[in-house]
């Protein structure tokens, strides 16, 4: 399996890297999307790769774009990523990128949660709502909320943290009309999503997903999608409410740092090859569960 830290692709522009993901300029309407194997904590990228992680988000991915196809536009092209690449280059691309329509991303981050954890959980405790949504009182940690909420937020520069908005920020960022479409759109794949998820034996807690428009101002869903990176997946054989159930992502990662003292800022501190492994093997066992299939590596 190849790992890959981070791509050097020499034969397209480079249009930036991200905290997981690079990107490149394919001509001018396209982009080239290379899934790294890096993997960031509390909003810090860590200096040691998870082996095969890129390859599972991408795969990950490229599953939910195909399945939820009929509610939204996504920006697959299709265009196979060693076609645009130099021939030395292509194992930098196999299994971990897509080559991805060039779109005006909507600057809000559309969050849906459908079990009360996590920052929501926090929220609840202190204010008895999540993100200004009042709700019932008595919730359990990890309970299943009556309705999936929408709680948007603010997409942050790379290193800070995302800020929840109110739905009325958004309109006023965005525009209501966009803004209820996205809403919309969103709750109507979070609920397609689990309802598939549920067969397979996980729980999707919560999700989020990132929208942009192409030139004729139609919407697409685009990044990534329902991964182990943007989503909370719980094995439901052992869910309960009351208690934090175990995910399937970087779990082990956050629990180990929460061990040590460090502020939670760059740099970060090096992690040991039982996390690391531990890590990978919760990436690997999310798509074999979900898709059915092993790794294509």
């Amino acid at each position: 399996m190849n790992s890959l830290y981070q791509s050097s692709i020499k034969s397209l522009p480079l249009l930036g890297h991200g905290k997981v993901r690079d990107n490149y300029a394919v001509g001018d309407d396209k982009i080239l999307i290379v899934t790294t194997d890096r993997l960031s904590a509390f909003d810090v990228v860590m200096n040691e790769p998870i082996p095969g992680k890129g390859m599972v988000l991408n795969q990950m991915s490229d599953f939910w774009f195909e399945k939820l196809g009929h509610i939204v536009p996504n920006h697959l092209t299709g265009v196979a990523p060693e076609s645009v690449v130099a021939p030395d280059e292509v194992e930098q691309v196999k299994g971990r990128a897509v080559v991805a329509k060039r779109l005006k991303p909507i600057m809000v981050e559309a969050v849906v949660r459908g079990y009360i954890i996590g920052s929501g959980w926090k929220d609840y405790q202190d204010t008895g709502s999540i993100c200004g949504i009042a709700l019932p009182a008595g919730l359990q940690q990890a309970e299943k909320l009556p309705e999936p909420l929408f709680t948007p937020a603010a997409k942050a520069d790379l290193g800070e943290h995302d800020e929840n908005i109110s739905f009325a920020e958004m309109e006023s960022r965005i525009g209501a009309e966009l803004a209820a479409r996205m809403r919309d759109t969103s709750i109507a794949l979070y609920k397609a999503a689990a309802e598939y998820a549920a067969t397979k034996g996980i729980i999707i807690a919560d999700t989020k997903f990132e929208f942009g428009l192409d030139e004729n101002g139609v919407m697409h869903l685009m990044d990534e999608v329902l991964t182990a990176d943007s989503s909370r997946f719980w094995p439901a054989d052992s869910y309960q409410p009351g208690m934090s159930p175990p995910s399937f992502d970087k779990q082990f990662v956050r629990d180990y740092l929460e061990t040590l003292t460090w502020g939670k800022t760059a740099p970060a501190p090096a992690l040991p090859a039982d996390v690391i492994n531990k890590t990978q093997a919760k990436y690997f066992e999310a798509i074999e569960r979900l898709t059915g299939e092993k790794l294509k590596v």
